[in-house]
């Protein structure tokens, strides 16, 4: 029962919960008609300190399309923040409004700092380079609906691996699956860290510099992009970032199942010859992403009492 939770970090919630989850969120998909009364006079307020777009309106298009309201900001100027208020007074009044709040912000810590005061669930929808907690459910979603299993698999994190929360929260959730293999494809500049390595416990663990060395191994291929403004020198940037930008031929020795997923917005590390590959599957995921926080918002304002 996860009714009346905060959501800060996916291990928040245990792996039945989180079957649970899915299966809602999977039913909702089979069926969006059914849901569509299932939140009337329900107020989510969305708090967003910094710019979103998926997640922004993936969250309000979950809430509305479950049929509750959304209020709220999309930018701390037009709140009572510009005007010195804490995140701690600002979510006391939200909760005499709201019935759920879904919080971004720069600072890491600042959503579990808001659940400490809030009577009213909170999710958090990224703290800076922190846990984006709902972007791994979706990517869970995913790797579950498409693959049969999310156990089992080789998992490869290429581009960035050093400053992305995506791809940091999704490594310790899949920690807790059986028998994963993690393959890590970097510059070393921009490789996993250790504390994240560390706390895969007995999982294998591959870690390259070249996506073609290993691409021919993986079940799921998670891409992200290699971060210019990372690099002290341009012409090092350039010679590295060919190597982890993912085209149709890179894809020509990789596993006919699997799957390449991207937690958007992308810029160039996918060529757009890869769109029409089936197994590129990052727009489909960005859609799973609506239905699990439809099944999210759901189950923490109702439990288990909705259609």
């Amino acid at each position: 029962m996860i009714k009346g939770k905060h959501l800060i970090e996916p291990t928040d919630l245990t792996l039945e919960e989180l079957d649970l989850l899915f299966d809602l969120a999977l039913a909702i998909e089979s069926n969006p008609k059914d849901y569509l009364s299932e939140l009337n006079g329900y107020l989510l307020a969305s708090l967003f300190y910094e710019p979103s777009t998926r997640t922004r309106f993936s969250f309000e298009a979950a809430m509305l399309r479950l049929g509750g309201q959304v209020i709220g900001f999309s930018e701390p100027n037009s709140s009572s923040v510009s005007k010195g208020e804490s995140v701690a007074d600002t979510i006391r009044t939200v909760a005499c409004y709201a019935d759920i709040a879904v919080m971004r912000h720069p600072k890491e810590g600042a959503p579990k700092l808001a659940s400490k005061h809030s009577p009213i669930p909170i999710i958090n929808a990224g703290d800076g380079g922190h846990q984006h907690p709902t972007q791994t459910l979706t990517d869970l979603l995913t790797i579950r609906s498409l693959k049969g299993s999310i156990h089992k698999n080789v998992v490869g994190f290429c581009g960035d691996l050093k400053f992305g929360r995506t791809v940091h929260s999704l490594v310790k959730a899949m920690a807790r699956y059986d028998d994963m293999t993690f393959v890590f494809v970097s510059p070393p500049e921009l490789a996993m860290p250790a504390h994240i390595k560390d706390s895969l416990g007995s999982h294998k663990i591959i870690e390259v510099n070249n996506l073609e060395d290993v691409i021919d191994q993986i079940d799921i291929l998670y891409m992200t992009r290699i971060q210019r403004e990372r690099f002290f020198n341009e012409e090092e940037y350039l010679r590295l970032k060919s190597y982890f930008v993912l085209t149709k031929d890179k894809l020509s020795t990789a596993k006919n199942d699997m799957i390449v997923m991207h937690p958007l917005p992308r810029v160039d590390e996918i060529h757009p010859n890869v769109d029409e590959d089936p197994r590129a599957v990052y727009f489909q995921q960005a859609q799973y992403g609506m239905y699990v926080r439809m099944a999210l918002i759901l189950k923490l304002l109702k439990g288990d009492a909705h259609a």
